[in-house]
């Protein structure tokens, strides 16, 4: 992978030059200059490095462009300070975009308390995504998350703490929680979460031994770690472009547990509580479905059950607790599991999203399988959502589930399909042109 300029400039340390590129690259693309592949693919589901990933949200943007996607969404994990800079820079290149958060909540006094859900670390702990927040709540939404945050990091200190003693007991080297801090954004509103605790570990092990044999050597005399077959290929391979990120996800799944610290209440409210939230907000409350875990795409996972055995009581109760939505990631999941969750889905008249979490610089920006006839409803629903998003960011009363909107008492079937044609007839880079455009197409 050689050094790109471009993309360089796109991804670095300070936001003012970040957009000064974005502005660039958008005056290249509207004189005709860049040009990308075209498909109808779409992804709600990118973190950037305002949670953990190795984009900033304009390098994000510039990707999903890139591998041809017509709308892409920050989905970082308990802030969105990324949202703005997000906003602008799809602007600039001519894509559409969602913006959201996901944060973990507690499930006590539903009907699945006590029970693994979708939080592969903890029982009784969910995660949630806020999705198409109106832009004019995006500082409530800072509001909301800044307390959590803070809990998060006083965890993350315990764990810090916990993870040092044991690198220094397995003489790996030592970290503190400064330097965990400075792999992310926590200074700028960012959230620091268990993969920077991590990248700190996996860069000290690549300090003490280099890359390659010696690491994978390491990793099993030192931590009794043994990685599959195909991560330690990508190991034992010194050029890898994406060591970091590899060798991150045998830790994740092997060593976490051995420093974790389960959070608590005072980081992860009532779901009762952040869905109340999110509907206030007109924002989309929605549960992202995890599924039995067989085989990891990242390697990050491991073989377990979650929701699967017990799914047709959870997708009810998430719908008397007042969730909009439920989202899957297609390539995760088998197609079973797949035909079951959407079933499910729209038994309750949950809205169906998906998009594939991105956080890794292995990982691809596409989704074909979007495009297979059986998930293209997902596409839709996606332009629905960019519909919802920006006609509420100019007024609240046409969000999708505002009692005020002209089209509340249609099926929602019907108010999706409508505002699927509104989001596709949007340009990216006049988005005050909604409201006009939804009154062309509802006449």
């Amino acid at each position: 992978m050689g050094f790109d300029p471009l993309f360089a400039a796109l991804n670095g340390a300070s936001r003012a030059g970040r957009l000064a590129a974005v502005r660039r690259v958008g005056k290249l693309i509207a004189d005709g200059r860049e040009t990308a592949p075209g498909t109808e693919e779409t992804n709600n589901h990118v973190h950037t490095r305002y949670s953990f990933s190795p984009y900033f949200p304009t390098a994000a943007a510039w990707l999903a462009r890139r591998a041809g996607l017509r709308v892409v969404g920050i989905m970082d994990h308990d802030s969105v300070a990324g949202a703005g800079e997000m906003i602008e820079a799809c602007r600039r290149l001519g894509i559409a975009c969602t913006v959201g958060f996901e944060m973990r909540v507690n499930m006590t006094g539903t009907a699945v308390e006590g029970r693994k859900t979708n939080h592969p670390d903890a029982r009784n702990i969910s995660y949630m995504s806020f999705h198409g927040i109106p832009h004019g709540r995006l500082a409530e939404a800072e509001r909301f998350l800044k307390p959590f945050r803070e809990a998060r990091n006083r965890r993350n200190r315990w764990m810090v703490t916990a993870l040092d003693a044991m690198m220094a007991r397995h003489r790996i080297g030592r970290v503190s929680y400064r330097e965990v801090e400075a792999l992310s954004q926590a200074r700028e509103g960012g959230s620091v979460t268990e993969r920077h605790l991590l990248l700190a570990l996996a860069r000290a092990l690549i300090r003490k031994a280099g890359r390659g044999a010696r690491l994978v050597r390491l990793l099993g005399a030192n931590l009794g770690v043994e990685p599959p077959r195909r991560l330690r290929a990508y190991l034992l391979d010194p050029a890898n472009p994406h060591y970091d990120y590899d060798l991150l996800g045998v830790l994740k799944s092997s060593v976490l547990d051995r420093f974790a610290i389960d959070p608590d209440e005072t980081e992860c409210p009532s779901v009762y509580d952040a869905v109340k939230t999110a509907n206030a907000m007109q924002s989309l409350p929605v549960y992202p479905y995890l599924g039995d875990v067989a085989d990891s795409p990242t390697g990050d996972k491991k073989a377990e059950a979650f929701e699967d055995s017990y799914l047709d009581r959870l997708v009810p109760e998430l719908k008397r607790i007042g969730f909009r939505g439920l989202a899957y990631m297609p390539p995760r999941n088998t197609r079973a599991q797949l035909r079951r969750v959407s079933r499910l889905a729209r038994g309750q008249g949950l809205i169906e999203i998906s998009g594939v979490d991105i956080n890794s610089s292995r990982q691809s920006f596409n989704c074909p399988i979007l495009l297979d006839p059986a998930f293209r409803h997902l596409v839709d629903t996606t332009w629905a959502l960019v519909a919802h998003e920006l006609l509420a960011s100019r007024n609240e009363r046409y969000a999708l589930f505002s009692p005020r909107n002209p089209m509340y008492r249609r099926p929602l079937g019907a108010r999706l399909a409508a505002y699927a044609r509104i989001g596709k007839r949007i340009d990216p880079r006049h988005p005050e042109r909604a409201i006009g455009i939804m009154k062309e197409v509802l006449g």
